[in-house]
């Protein structure tokens, strides 16, 4: 891997450009979706949330299937379809002007989403070798979060304009973002379908180690909820600090991932030492939450000091947990099955948000300090419990995958 945050040449190169492409576009939708369909579009504030949860709880069901669509059809076209499917559904958010149709246009959204992740994971399999996925997962982590702090930016002037135009440019480019994402998927090289094999009934749900790999990594996905939603909580109602703390918080997080992400993949190369990352995670998530816990009751400066704290360490936890759970997806994952994997591991990210507003909210603001240090023993024994549930993933028979002749999924030894 190179020291440059930029990826090499080729289809490592597409993939991030494609990538910042429409991570630009969702900074943007972001920062104004809330007000736009609540201020625009005229929808009480309880049915846009309603009607979100709906559309990823349909998101994250759709996943697994439009992942097998890719294995199937070949995941380059998929994605593309999917990415045009999703410039489509934002488009269509521009016209909405009723709850039933914005129900149905953010369950296109969400669905096309999902699909489009699982099929560009894929994708990247298909054209990355096994050695270097975790590499560029790194970059494309970085590339993400630069596209979403330029989104940020400009759905900030739509808001600071606060014109009906304003947002609906807004809704215009995304849509724009993801032609631009379909047109350069449509530069890589074709990846083969997969073999077709009958008689997967369940599918990966009868692969029950990497369906407990997928709840586990679900638990430590909490911790996205709760820099958008727990932390900012935490910070107005039980602290003296400061409310733009919070926005400074984010962009802390944003620029640590931006710096540090590549490097900190560098040292997972396999489910050993990606197992090891994570509970390194949950050891540095425990102290976040334990740090962030003494800034109640205290004055502000005080206050400050450990939100900051408490945010670096949150910061360090997520880079190892992301660079260990990438390199789990794909390694315990069938070779031949790789779009139905990946669209079940990521309805993690799905079921985390949907959920975890739930789960934070009465953990931190209802509890408190016993709160914070039950959500970082959760998340500690989430973490040390990946390394037996790798185990066993890694050493069961691959007969789940389909009668091929090759094994796909080769027992590895974790530590």
């Amino acid at each position: 891997m190179t020291n440059s945050l930029v990826p090499p040449a080729g289809p490592q190169r597409v993939l991030a450009l494609a990538q910042l492409a429409n991570s630009v576009g969702d900074g943007a939708y972001y920062v104004t979706s809330a007000l736009y369909f609540t201020h625009v579009v005229g929808l009480a504030p309880g049915r846009v949330g309603l009607g979100l949860t709906v559309a990823w709880a349909v998101g994250s069901l759709v996943g697994v299937p439009l992942g097998r669509l890719a294995d199937r059809r070949g995941p380059r076209g998929t994605a593309v379809l999917l990415a045009l499917a999703t410039a489509a559904a934002v488009a269509s958010f521009l016209v909405v002007r009723g709850f039933l149709p914005f129900v149905l246009a953010a369950c296109a959204y969400a669905s096309a989403q999902s699909g489009l992740a699982a099929a560009r994971q894929a994708l990247l399999a298909g054209l990355i070798p096994a050695a270097e996925r975790t590499g560029l997962l790194a970059h494309l982590q970085s590339t993400l979060n630069a596209g979403l702090a330029v989104g940020a930016g400009i759905g900030g002037l739509a808001l600071n304009a606060g014109t009906r135009t304003a947002y609906l440019g807004v809704f215009a480019l995304d849509a724009v973002t993801f032609l631009l994402c379909a047109t350069l998927l449509l530069r890589l090289p074709a990846v083969s379908p997969a073999a077709v094999h009958r008689g997967h009934g369940l599918g990966v749900l009868r692969d029950r180690p990497y369906v407990l790999v997928t709840f586990l990594n679900t638990v430590l996905l909490l911790r996205m909820p709760l820099l958008s939603l727990g932390i900012p909580l935490w910070i107005t109602e039980r602290t003296e600090a400061p409310a733009w703390l919070v926005s400074a918080l984010f962009v802390l997080n944003t620029g640590a991932v931006m710096v540090f992400q590549v490097r900190m993949a560098r040292g997972v190369t396999g489910l050993a030492s990606a197992t090891r990352a994570i509970r390194r995670s949950g050891l540095v998530m425990l102290a976040s939450c334990a740090v962030f816990a003494l800034s109640s009751g205290v004055s502000a400066w005080v206050a400050v000091s450990a939100l900051v704290a408490g945010a670096a360490l949150q910061v360090l936890a997520e880079m190892q947990q992301s660079a260990g759970s990438w390199q789990l997806a794909f390694g315990l994952a069938p070779s031949d099955r790789m779009g139905e994997y990946q669209g079940f591991f990521g309805t993690g990210v799905t079921v985390a948000r949907t959920m975890g507003p739930l789960v934070l909210t009465a953990l931190l603001v209802g509890w408190g300090t016993p709160g914070w240090l039950l959500l970082g023993a959760v998340m500690l024994a989430a973490s040390y419990a990946m390394g037996p549930a790798t185990r066993w993933a890694s050493a069961t028979a691959t007969t789940i995958a389909g009668p091929s002749k090759e094994p796909v999924r080769q027992p590895v030894p974790v530590n």
